[in-house]
C-alpha cells in the first residue's frame, strides 16, 4: 500500500490548488491513488467553503412556504420565486435558474451579482460593510439602492423584497 508521501510525492509541483470550496486540481491518477487507499491526512481536517450556505437539501419552497423575492430581468420580465430564512439572494437566484453570475462564489471577491432593490427593502438592510462597498464601487450601473446579491439574506422582513438586475454587470475582481 502507498504511504502519504509517496502518493504526495505524484502530484506535479505545478499541480493547481484552487480556494474554491477548497479543492485542489490534481492529475486523475493521484486522486485515485488517495481514494483507494486507507491513506489519511496527519492533520486534522475540516470542511471549509467561503462560499455561501447550500440549501439545496431542503428543496425549495413552495408558495407561501417561504419568503417571495421579486426578480426583475434585464428585459423588464418579473420572476417571483420563494426563499428559505437565512438564504442569499445569490442563492435564491441560482436556484431557480435565474441568470445572476456570482463569479467568486458568494467570496466578496467581485460585483457580478450586483443587484437594485426597491428602497422599502433595502432600507429594510444594514448598512453594506466597507468590503461591500468596495466591490459596488466596481459594479456596472451602481445605483443609491444596489447591493451585491450573496450579501442580501432573506428573514421575514425581506419578504417581498424586489431584486432588479442590472443591464450589464463587470467582472473586474479585487
Amino acid at each position: 500500500m502507498a504511504s502519504f508521501r509517496n502518493i504526495l510525492r505524484t502530484i506535479p509541483r505545478n499541480a493547481a490548488f484552487t480556494s474554491t470550496h477548497t479543492r485542489m486540481t490534481l492529475p486523475r491518477t493521484t486522486w485515485a491513488a488517495l481514494a483507494q487507499s486507507n491513506i489519511r491526512a496527519p492533520w486534522p481536517t475540516h470542511s471549509f467553503s467561503t462560499g455561501s450556505a447550500s440549501l439545496t437539501k431542503k428543496g425549495r419552497p413552495g408558495p407561501g412556504q417561504g419568503f417571495q423575492v421579486n426578480f426583475v430581468l434585464q428585459d423588464g420580465e418579473e420572476i417571483s420565486v420563494q426563499a428559505h430564512e437565512g438564504e442569499s439572494l445569490l442563492d435564491v437566484a441560482w436556484a431557480n435558474d435565474i441568470d445572476i453570475e456570482g463569479a467568486c462564489e458568494a467570496s466578496l471577491a467581485c460585483s457580478t451579482c450586483h443587484l437594485i432593490l426597491d428602497e422599502d427593502s433595502y432600507g429594510k438592510l444594514e448598512e453594506p460593510t466597507d468590503e461591500e462597498n468596495d466591490m459596488l464601487d466596481l459594479a456596472f450601473g451602481l445605483t443609491d439602492t444596489s447591493r451585491l446579491g450573496c450579501q442580501v439574506l432573506m428573514n421575514k422582513d425581506m419578504d417581498g423584497i424586489i431584486a432588479k438586475i442590472p443591464t450589464m454587470t463587470r467582472n473586474a475582481q479585487a
